[in-house]
């Protein structure tokens, strides 16, 4: 192991020893500084971590949460010199972490709210005129393609993920049933906002995402829900600021 892997291993990781020849400025042994330096670190890491995920600390309480990223940070260094986005190994680690594995939806709140970052930081593009929509000869429609913008995410959940969401940072009614649900990021103005998509919507965004053509897209979301409103659907898409271009297919 090189000394800068050790030094990172012994920042993150309290147990690990100083690593070996580091000195204050009279060339004595710079023990002390070290462990002040190595809890600054973590400090900040387990800062951002709260930032970033306010509604697992919600959920999960003030004192787990720390407790949980100190655990956490030890496992998972930062790879991005921005701290904002620090924490995208959460879904993962939380599934495996042993005390939270009886909250199956903790992962995909999580993915909620590492999708508002991204998000949040995303590019900027000039929405789609609605009436753009209504140019395209209908014998072309269903081989359009709709292109969504940078800041739109999809997850599709088992969990009521979303509800559990608007319950723990808007004060939304909780969910009486751990019912499915399929969530929509979008960032219309400024600030992301988290949607619950109504029946067959997820399987039309995620066939847009994956640039299939306005016809495959509503093949999927039909197959996947007989209520599905194609006009709602693109209604919230439009409303959003979620679609940037049209592209008519071959």
């Amino acid at each position: 192991m090189s000394r800068q892997s050790d030094f990172a291993q012994a920042i993150l990781n309290p147990d690990q020893p100083n690593p070996e020849g580091l000195r204050d400025p009279e060339g004595a042994p710079a023990g002390k500084r070290f462990s002040v330096y190595r809890n600054n670190v973590a400090v900040s890491l387990s800062e951002a971590l709260e930032v970033t995920f306010p509604v697992i600390r919600q959920l999960v309480g003030d004192e787990f949460f720390k407790a949980m990223a100190g655990v956490f940070l030890r496992q998972h260094q930062p790879n991005s010199p921005v701290l904002m986005f620090y924490g995208t190994e959460m879904p993962v680690f939380l599934q495996g972490f042993e005390p939270v594995t009886h909250l199956g939806y903790l992962p995909d709140v999580a993915r909620i709210e590492l999708a508002l970052c991204r998000s949040y930081h995303a590019a900027d593009t000039p929405p789609l005129d609605p009436t753009a929509l209504q140019t395209i000869d209908p014998d072309d429609l269903l081989k359009t393609r709709l292109h969504l913008a940078p800041p739109v995410h999809l997850i599709r959940s088992k969990w009521p993920a979303g509800s559990i969401f608007h319950a723990n940072s808007s004060g939304d009614t909780p969910p009486t049933e751990l019912h499915p649900e399929e969530i929509l990021i979008t960032r219309p103005e400024f600030d992301p906002q988290v949607t619950v998509l109504p029946a067959g919507a997820g399987a039309f965004i995620a066939a847009l995402i994956e640039n299939a053509p306005l016809g495959e897209a509503l093949k999927q979301a039909t197959i996947t829900s007989g209520d599905f409103d194609l006009t709602q659907t693109l209604g919230l898409l439009l409303s959003t600021c979620a679609i940037t271009k049209i592209s008519k297919g071959t």
